[in-house]
């Protein structure tokens, strides 16, 4: 460590339990946005691929409805 810096280890948080509470909710509130933008951004390329490549592997529904 020639360059100043030091090394820290944390042993201890203490913070209130209610104030955890809160700060759990907060973050289970903000996953819900997450959680629909990666829904819509899934959906967007699931879209997208079915798109280029569904006529690929659509080919064994054609066959089945010809027998």
């Amino acid at each position: 460590m020639a360059d100043g810096t030091r090394e820290v280890v944390v042993t201890d948080i203490k913070i209130p339990f209610w104030s955890m509470v809160v700060l759990m909710v907060k973050w289970a509130l903000a996953a819900i946005p997450a959680i629909v933008i990666l829904i819509v951004i899934g959906a967007v390329i699931s879209a997208a691929l079915g798109a280029l490549f569904g006529e690929a592997f659509n080919w064994h529904w054609g066959m089945g409805r010809m027998m």
